[in-house]
């Protein structure tokens, strides 16, 4: 009989070894350990209970019991030991507890054996077994259950594994997938394995379309400003101990046309033996970065050129009438000293511009709020703008009962300034300049309008940029330093407005900004 026992034993064992192997769903092991468990003790009832990360017991698989019954045994998993010795685990009361339990729910349980699910020195849980006759377990029941509570120890600890892993994995995908920048991951062949969606974005490719293919079908240049790439890198020899990063950089050819700028960090990934098993690059758009460093040429070109040629100016006339071998009439004094004047008001100007987008910058541009006639607001502007060309007509046309508005009245002066001023130095053979004004229910707009050379459409989208200028105007070197409109529409949107153009080339330009009505 003991024979047959072991046989028993030894079957059910390799069963649940085969089942631990082949699969790791945790619930499905546990319930194949515990029916084996229950059976090969004669028994007609059991439980597994496994510990939670607060330390508290919770059943997760029963055999012999309806669902309903299975809460009612919670009591049999309170007052349980830290002790992982089979030999003196004990729980107290057990059987008193299962006693009220039984008779509670009717059940003819009266004999039960639970033994501790060990890994190593840490308790993760109990396997209990349940009698509906009088025999008590005897030491040979309480060896063979140690071995299925061995079985169910390993099953969780393979299932905790798993979960700790498949979540890793999960979490690095999502790292990955969600990462801002671009990553790609090639194996030793230099094929794609890993495209997520930031470097699909660049370049154009899906990433299952991506997936599988050579690195140099997908990553192609438009224009490389670095000395290798990485086909020329791993003809001389790279990687080699050490194994440095590659970074190369450059213009990257989208795959429906068009480039865009970024920088690819490229780092070997080697097995034990030293194989080359993976390449892993990090794809970085740069071109923000690109754009900051030519908004600094820019500004250090435009605003020294802007700077010094009103101070050549200056110092020409200046040095001009206080040369000691001439004596300049009064007219030559008068048109000599209003040059000084004009090109000292516009080195000012200039000035007062560069501390406001330096305060823009900052976040620190204060207004004063008051209500504001926007209609008397531009008729001021264009009266004082009259004096200043004699080759265009500066003309206001607003409805006798336009709302005021909420507002600074310096600053917005400054924002019709700066339109008005940019449409006479882009009528540059004069004509009509219009300020004009209409109330619509929740805003008050005024636009300002010449017929000047317009502005192409490829333009617009940027006009609004610190330091941004047409390609005409740099081609035909007009003065300015390319912040007038940064500063009007800062100024607007800080008033809660918004502020816009429509022009078509050769056909002049219409600015607009809109108010809420007070």
């Amino acid at each position: 009989m003991l024979i047959d026992y072991r046989i028993q034993l030894r079957e059910y064992l390799l069963q649940i070894s085969r089942a631990i192997t082949a699969q790791l769903n945790l619930d499905d092991v546990l319930q194949l350990v515990l029916e084996a468990a229950t059976r090969i003790l004669a028994g007609q009832a059991g439980l597994i209970a496994l510990r939670d990360p607060g330390g508290e017991f919770a059943i997760r698989a029963s055999y012999g019991l309806s669902r309903t019954a299975v809460p009612y045994f919670a009591p049999l998993l309170t007052d349980i030991p830290d002790d992982v010795d089979r030999s003196r685990f004990h729980i107290p009361g057990l059987a008193d507890k299962l006693g009220r339990v039984a008779a509670e729910l009717g059940l003819r349980l009266q004999q039960v054996v639970a033994l501790p699910m060990a890994i190593g020195p840490e308790l993760i849980g109990v396997l209990y077994v349940f009698r509906a006759y009088g025999t008590r377990f005897t030491a040979d029941d309480r060896q063979m259950l140690s071995s299925f509570a061995d079985q169910a120890a390993i099953a969780v600890n393979n299932a905790q594994l798993y979960e700790a892993v498949s979540q890793e994995k999960h979490r690095l995908d999502a790292i990955l997938e969600y990462s801002a920048d671009g990553v790609l991951i090639l194996d030793a062949a230099h094929r794609i394995t890993v495209f997520n969606r930031a470097l699909s974005k660049m370049s154009g490719w899906p990433a299952a379309e991506a997936l599988g293919r050579q690195h140099d079908e997908v990553i192609r240049w438009a224009r490389l400003e670095t000395e290798l790439n990485l086909a020329d890198a791993v003809a001389g020899g790279w990687p080699l101990p050490p194994a440095r990063p590659l970074y190369v950089e450059g213009d990257l050819r989208r795959r429906a046309g068009g480039s865009i700028s970024v920088g690819i960090t490229y780092a070997p990934l080697f097995t034990r033996e030293g194989a080359l098993a993976n390449i892993i690059a990090s794809v970085r758009d740069i071109t923000r970065f690109r754009e900051a460093d030519e908004l600094k040429s820019t500004f250090v070109s435009v605003v020294s050129h802007e700077l010094k040629t009103p101070v050549a100016l200056i110092k020409g006339y200046a040095d001009t009438l206080l040369r000691k071998d001439a004596c300049w009439d009064q007219e030559t004094m008068q048109e000599s000293l209003g040059v000084i004047l004009e090109e000292t008001d516009r080195l000012n100007h200039l000035i007062d511009n560069l501390l406001d987008a330096s305060r823009l910058q900052a976040g620190a541009l204060s207004l004063e709020m008051d209500q504001v006639a926007l209609d008397a607001l531009a008729e001021r502007v264009a009266t004082r703008f009259r004096t200043q060309t004699d080759s265009h007509e500066i003309v206001t046309d607003f409805p006798p009962d336009l709302p005021v508005v909420q507002g600074d009245a310096g600053r917005l002066e400054q924002v019709l300034n700066n339109l008005l001023s940019n449409a006479i130095k882009y009528s540059p053979d004069g004509g009509r300049i219009e300020i004009s004004g209409r109330a619509l229910p929740d805003e008050v707009v005024v636009t300002v309008t010449d017929k000047g050379v317009g502005i192409p459409p490829e333009e617009q989208t940027r006009i609004f940029e610190r330091f941004v200028r047409g390609a005409r105007e740099r081609h035909q070197r007009t003065p300015g330093a390319g912040l007038g409109l940064y500063l009007a529409k800062a100024i607007v949107e800080a008033h809660g407005g918004r502020i816009w153009v429509e022009s078509h080339p050769g056909e002049g330009a219409a600015f607009s900004f809109a108010l809420s009505r007070s």
